[in-house]
């Protein structure tokens, strides 16, 4: 891409809103060619300037049809010639995102993972420095909660490249060839706005080992897109793909071949347990007198999620419900009291 104007937007992202006024002849438009839209929409908005919240309308083909700008880099300027422009699917299967809240710095712990993830970071912000070298295909994998998707999304801020984002359940269709067709998609749109990051959450719903999929229903059309993709038959720069799962053990050998490096992902020990406690507390809406040390030794074995999700904000919300400014050790002692309790088996005459 030729360098942009000062003032010129780099990426805009649009989110198709509809009709003014809804009437049953209305045709809806959608995106077939990424490409023919960009020179579309150049060709009516070329020199509009943007910003996120604000609309945009078509006057051409289907007229006072609006799309809103969900998000833009940089965070204002001028739709230009050199102005990638992608609009959201209407499924929203694929999510497309300019990340700007989270950096490598917020993930607490995972020294080693990002250590590994800064050959990402090189490469989004260098693709023509690797040639064939590049990291092509990542592999994430560790306990749910661990900080997987928090460090895909703070490498595409720091390289400062979008983010796409789809859950890989979501890319099983109920007819067949609608699985292969997303995943073409998927990386058609990488294409059109690389360098950018490809996220594959829950992977390993797609990438199951073939010995596993009867138990859930045959996926191999969607597996030999993917393998089409992963391996690259046309030499695309920039687009880094990284995969995430909480269970590498069950993936298929011949998809997880594809992936050049593999990065684990493990539970916060006992100081990164105490460091998410005293960031997340730090503009916490009650006051607080909690022991950390004390927190921190008893919530051994749980995630950050589970820290953030299932016991400060358990602790909040029970401190409200009883009228208290105040959050204490207790409560939260109560909530991983609660968490940990071991789930109680059915009586065994339920399976005669």
């Amino acid at each position: 891409m030729e360098k942009e104007k000062k003032g010129e937007v780099k990426y805009l992202i649009l989110k198709p809103l509809g009709y003014p006024l809804k009437a049953s002849y209305h045709e809806y438009p959608v995106v077939d060619n990424p490409k023919v839209f960009d020179r579309y929409a150049k060709d009516q908005w070329k020199g509009e300037f943007v910003s996120k919240g604000k609309m945009l309308f078509d006057y051409r083909l289907f007229p006072d049809f609006a799309f809103e700008v969900k998000s833009c880099e940089p965070e204002s300027g001028y739709i230009g010639e050199n102005t990638i422009i992608v609009v959201e699917n209407y499924s929203r299967d694929i999510v497309t995102e300019i990340v700007k809240d989270v950096k490598l710095d917020d993930v607490v712990g995972q020294e080693e993972a990002k250590r590994k993830a800064r050959i990402i970071l090189e490469y989004l912000k260098n693709p023509e420095k690797f040639g064939k070298w590049a990291p092509k295909n990542v592999l994430f994998y560790g306990p749910p909660g661990t900080g997987k998707t928090m460090m895909a999304k703070a490498l595409a801020n720091e390289a400062k490249v979008p983010f796409l984002s789809v859950k890989s359940t979501r890319l099983i269709g109920e007819h067949v060839g609608e699985g292969a067709r997303k995943i073409h998609e998927l990386y058609e749109r990488a294409k059109q706005i690389a360098p950018c990051i490809v996220f594959l959450d829950e992977f390993d719903s797609i990438a199951l080992d073939r010995s596993y999929q009867d138990l859930r229903g045959d996926v191999s059309e969607i597996v030999n897109a993917l393998l089409t993709e992963l391996d690259g038959i046309e030499r695309r720069e920039g687009i880094c793909t990284i995969a995430a799962t909480n269970r590498i053990e069950f993936l298929d050998p011949s998809i997880r071949s594809r992936f050049e490096e593999e990065i684990e992902f493990t539970l916060p020990g006992i100081e990164e347990r105490r460091e998410i406690f005293e960031r997340n507390l730090r503009d916490f809406p009650l006051k607080v007198e909690v022991n950390l040390d004390e927190v921190a030794k008893a919530t051994e074995g749980l995630s950050g999620r589970d820290l953030v999700e299932k016991v400060i904000k358990s602790s909040l919300h029970r401190a409200i419900i009883e009228g208290r400014e105040v959050v204490t050790t207790k409560d939260m002692l109560d909530a991983i009291s609660k968490l940990k309790k071991p789930v109680k088996q059915p009586p065994k005459q339920m399976f005669l």
